[in-house]
């Protein structure tokens, strides 16, 4: 996007004291209604977290509930596009019913407060991505943001007032004690992009969901971005990618 700080997706907050942050991943039990975050922050558990930071990308791994999951987040070298890969295994010795959440706050400009009221949020009819723009930004008012993911079961929510909750926190969200999203987008709401997906596993097995964050020079570029990266074997091939453009780097 050539401007980091003039046209930011998501928020930036420079505060290592409350480590405050504009995305946040959730692994949530549909049985009993638990729910924690596959990395340290922000819902918190009890349980330990492992946290490897390599050259290019993170990974977090963790066990709660009988459900290990290895996070892994990372930046593609050649697209503006960002992987986020929640790779889940059962480990309770029983069937799980699992919903997995991702959310990102939009922000489209250099500050939040003085872009949120102009951003405008859809849902992609052919990709199922949740897409979103900011018209009165004077230099990049073409480019359309996009978060999404590899799954076509899914619900979603563009209003961070219904996602968070009134007087709510990202430690507990209002969205993780209702059963579904609700399919809001649209103009006149505090924008976010927050997608659920349902996943069942059997003893044992195991299942990878991707969620992808990044943005166009336009709605067809960023279709075109999401259309080439939407499966598992891109993912792959760009850490892959990753890894050897540091290696040789190095």
């Amino acid at each position: 996007l050539e401007n980091a700080h003039e046209f930011r997706l998501t928020p930036w907050h420079n505060d290592p004291v409350t480590d405050s942050c504009g995305e946040a991943f959730y692994i949530r039990d549909d049985d009993d209604g638990k729910f924690w975050s596959p990395m340290p922050l922000p819902a918190t558990s009890k349980e330990a977290y492992i946290t490897r930071h390599g050259f290019g990308y993170t990974v977090f791994e963790h066990v709660e509930l009988g459900i290990h999951s290895e996070t892994t987040v990372f930046v593609d070298i050649e697209k503006p596009v960002k992987f986020t890969s929640i790779r889940l295994k059962n480990l309770s010795g029983r069937e799980r019913k699992l919903s997995v959440t991702g959310y990102t706050e939009w922000v489209l400009g250099d500050l939040r407060s003085k872009s949120s009221m102009y951003i405008i949020t859809e849902k992609d009819a052919e990709t199922g991505a949740l897409f979103s723009r900011n018209r009165y930004n004077s230099i990049f008012y073409e480019q359309v943001c996009f978060f999404t993911v590899d799954s076509t079961k899914m619900s979603f929510t563009c209003d961070r007032t219904e996602f968070i909750g009134r007087n709510g926190s990202l430690q507990s969200p209002a969205a993780m004690s209702r059963v579904k999203l609700s399919g809001k987008n649209g103009a006149s709401m505090d924008a976010c992009a927050a997608i659920q997906i349902p996943i069942g596993l059997y003893t044992g097995e195991e299942k990878e969901i991707i969620f992808r964050l990044g943005a166009g020079n336009n709605e067809h570029e960023a279709l075109n971005i999401i259309e080439t990266t939407n499966d598992q074997e891109f993912a792959n091939e760009a850490l892959k990618k990753v890894h050897d453009f540091w290696n040789e780097t190095l």
